[in-house]
């Protein structure tokens, strides 16, 4: 039987950047993914995801300041550009269930500069959006695009560079803890591994719950519309941030970005399907709340082109899991709840120190494994 130092299963952007991160240590690694790389069944695929150190927790905004620097080493390393800055906008409205409090506090804890706005402020910056009254915008020049499918790309590539055996169209079909370590059992054979990272996201729980280690998961297809403004030049990255509306329905959106179009989406839809009933087919009624609130919020951003689906798996309270499984310490799980991308490098560092080191350099503690 082959053996390894890590296996990693899943190879979507948290499971890629483990995969670099432990091979560019010089830890044999072997890493699984049952479909191609690239492929769209999951979360990691299309071109644009926010990035931002703007949260309304510290220790969110404290792994995000991490996440920037390890972005920074990808880039050097990789002599790829994946980031770019376009300074970035939160609205919350006053009477809505989120306090700009929360932002300002957990900003300030942890050194990064921000601005408070006013409606009126947001409308003479950027007149491109028509903020009612009533909003508080909290704005970080820091936040900006991480263009998505050539950062996991990067990953992989660079994994193998440095040694990473990345197996595609090979299932994971179950782990069996044995001594120290696992088997990892595949639809190509088995192998050992000393420690195995399960980034499988929707697929957790088909390897957790055998172990008795299921994390109560909401699964559901999301999706995010491209629309085609008339104009893009004012809607462009250099004129126009990455926004979010945080309120009962949150939505978010971009600037143009490598096409001229804007694109923007409801975190959260709440159209459940599990990944064997998936449709890959757009929700007419949420296209048309997403086209009525874009339209409202940007008036230039023009009819809908193109619609495209992805997938959320959402843990308890969306928090992220960075843990050992409790009775199989030897199995760590990544989970990021449908807001993890940003943190991408680190998070691939972070489990990447778990498996090899026992511990972090970054403070996880917030991330553990649920408990029932």
């Amino acid at each position: 039987m082959e053996s390894f130092e890590v296996a990693v299963v899943g190879m979507g952007a948290m499971g890629s950047a483990a995969a670099y991160h432990l091979a560019r240590r010089g830890a044999s690694v072997v890493a699984f993914e049952q479909y191609d790389l690239g492929h769209v069944r999951g979360a990691s695929h299309d071109t644009s995801r926010i990035v931002r150190t703007s949260y309304g927790a510290p220790e969110y905004v404290r792994l995000a300041q991490s996440a920037y620097r390890d972005w920074a080493d990808l880039e050097q390393e990789s002599g790829e550009r994946l980031l770019t800055v376009t300074g970035g906008v939160v609205f919350l409205p006053v009477d809505g269930p989120y306090s700009a409090s929360d932002f300002t506090s957990a900003l300030h804890e942890c050194g990064v500069p921000y601005e408070l706005l006013s409606p009126e402020q947001v409308r003479q910056r950027w007149p491109q959006f028509s903020v009612p009254d009533g909003v508080e915008t909290v704005y970080t020049e820091d936040s900006g695009i991480a263009h998505a499918a050539r950062t996991v790309a990067t990953l992989q590539m660079r994994a193998r560079v440095h040694g990473a055996d990345i197996r595609d169209r090979t299932s994971v079909e179950s782990i069996v803890p044995d001594g120290d370590g696992a088997i990892v059992r595949t639809s190509e054979g088995d192998v050992r591994a000393g420690r195995v990272i399960v980034a499988a996201d929707a697929w957790t729980n088909a390897l957790l719950e055998p172990l008795g280690a299921a994390i109560p998961l909401d699964v559901m297809q999301e999706q995010v519309t491209y629309f085609r403004p008339a104009d893009p030049e004012p809607l462009g990255p250099d004129r126009l941030p990455v926004w979010i509306w945080e309120d009962e329905e949150c939505y978010y959106g971009f600037p143009t970005y490598g096409e001229p179009t804007v694109k923007a989406g409801r975190d959260v839809s709440e159209n459940r399907m599990l990944p064997q009933e998936r449709s890959f087919v757009p929700s007419d009624e949420l296209s048309r709340e997403l086209a009525e609130f874009v339209g409202g919020l940007i008036p230039s951003s023009g009819p809908a082109l193109r619609t495209v689906t992805c997938q959320y798996a959402l843990t308890p309270n969306r928090r992220f899991v960075l843990a050992p499984v409790p009775q199989h310490p030897a199995i760590i799980v990544g989970l990021t709840a449908g807001h993890g991308f940003k943190f991408t490098p680190a998070i691939g560092r972070v489990l990447a120190e778990l498996a090899l080191d026992g511990e972090s350099t970054d403070d996880v503690s917030a991330f553990g494994f649920p408990t029932p």
